[in-house]
């Protein structure tokens, strides 16, 4: 499972969802400006209040760390 934590503002977002879908990758994506109680877990889950957070697996990764994220999600590019 793979779950976003975004914002609508957040360019670096984009790039995470295009990257996602780029490789069939399918996530839940959380818009944390208009969700109190998200914004509250993705501060709880990486002690960040910047946006993108991304959770694979119980894994956390804060900020398009595209090495990381490929390395967890076993995309080659």
């Amino acid at each position: 499972m793979v779950k976003l934590f975004t914002t609508p503002v957040c360019p670096y977002c984009s790039t995470l969802k295009q990257f996602l879908k780029k490789h069939n990758i399918e996530f839940e994506e959380i818009d944390v400006s208009q969700d109190k109680k998200a914004l509250e877990e993705m501060i709880k889950k990486s002690d960040q209040m910047g946006v993108p957070v991304i959770e694979i697996d119980g894994n956390i990764v804060v900020g398009f760390d595209k090495e990381k994220i490929a390395e967890l999600l076993n995309i080659k590019d």
